[in-house]
């Protein structure tokens, strides 16, 4: 990747299984929502793109193996990557084993404005519990606030929360953190407690319902930048609101 603004995505579903069509549905739900794009590509062991005439079967073939290949766009000018993984049942919340689709974009105006329908399309597409779009930096954050860790700092930098590391939460339905915009599948919102109309009429007028009954929610208009003072105090004011998320309400 260079040197530009990334956003990053990231949603948490059940593992695959046999014959399981979520890994296609999920590369062409983000194909719908991004303008031009096409992940018709895979990596290298070089890092090259190789063109996959044949992606269905392809895809097919890795999950059959309990995989989701990683694909491209083609483009090294303008680089996009989208695979998944396998997370063990000792490594994940509630002891399940999860499927992790990740995918890495440029931060542009094009990007930015279909942030929401990729994040929808991607989590409708493998029935995901959860999931986040954030900006590079975030995720930094991010990865700060998870703890402990051996050596690392008693507390997370902007006065945020600490929050779990993901096999101390007690179910995989619980969001183990908050990003730019955040999906919320129907049992994860029941579980953080969203939408109350008293409490949450900000968050809901930059959110919409999805077709299985989830919510994609934006914190801010813009992309997440934490070093506005403004963008941090609503990423504050989420932690604040949502306690279950990332274990901190669990005894």
């Amino acid at each position: 990747m260079t040197g530009r603004a990334e956003l990053h995505l990231h949603v948490y579903a059940p593992a695959l299984a046999v014959d399981d069509g979520r890994p296609l549905a999920a590369v062409e739900g983000m194909e719908r929502a991004v303008p031009g794009l096409r992940l018709a590509w895979r990596l290298s062991d070089s890092g090259r793109p190789v063109a996959l005439p044949q992606r269905a079967a392809w895809l097919a073939k890795a999950t059959a193996s309990g995989k989701f290949g990683l694909l491209c766009n083609g483009d090294e000018s303008y680089p996009v990557t989208m695979g998944g993984r396998r997370g063990s049942a000792i490594s994940s919340p509630g002891g399940e084993p999860l499927l992790t689709v990740h995918a890495t974009l440029p931060q542009d105006e094009p990007v930015v404005a279909a942030a929401v329908d990729m994040l929808e399309n991607v989590a409708e597409g493998v029935r995901a519990r959860w999931g986040v779009v954030a900006p590079g930096p975030v995720r930094l954050l991010i990865a700060e606030q998870t703890g402990p860790k051996s050596g690392g700092p008693e507390r997370p930098p902007h006065g945020l929360p600490m929050l779990k590391l993901p096999w101390n939460i007690r179910s995989a339905t619980v969001p183990q953190y908050l990003g730019w915009i955040n999906y919320w599948s129907a049992a994860a919102a029941e579980a953080i407690g969203f939408p109350d109309p008293s409490r949450d009429a900000e968050l809901l007028t930059r959110a919409r319902r999805t077709a299985s009954g989830g919510w994609v929610v934006r914190l801010t208009a813009a992309p997440l930048d934490v070093d506005n003072p403004a963008h941090l105090e609503a990423l504050k004011r989420a932690y604040e609101r949502f306690p279950e998320i990332g274990g901190r309400a669990e005894e």
